[in-house]
């Protein structure tokens, strides 16, 4: 395969990547509170993310949009820690985004199984 054709799927990749992103935080959130490392960690397992610095703002933007709220937690390794929980809003965000979901994967499969 050439090369510009790998730079083009390379960026189509990442630009569906960046297109869940949100949604996949909030998912891992919802599961249980959450440390930041701990979201950016499962974040890179499943090659969603691998820059830091693209997670903050995220968390940032959602507590501030009444998703998600935080506690500090006390650790045994250094400073204090920042847990992240979904709010009532949140999860009810979550489950619209779920079905949005739910019916894009459905309208794809319709179209490349023509």
């Amino acid at each position: 395969m050439r090369k510009s054709m790998v730079m083009k799927i390379e960026n189509a990749q990442a630009q569906m990547r960046k297109g869940v992103l949100e949604y996949c935080i909030l998912s891992i959130i919802s599961r249980q509170s959450c440390y930041a490392s701990d979201i950016l960690k499962e974040l890179k397992e499943a090659k969603i993310i691998v820059v830091e610095g693209t997670l903050y703002p995220i968390l940032t933007r959602q507590k501030n949009a009444g998703l998600l709220s935080y506690r500090w937690e006390e650790s045994p390794q250094g400073p204090p820690r920042k847990y992240y929980e979904l709010t009532d809003e949140g999860r009810k965000y979550l489950a619209e985004l779920d079905k949005a979901w739910k019916e894009l994967i459905d309208a794809v499969e319709k179209i490349r199984n023509k």
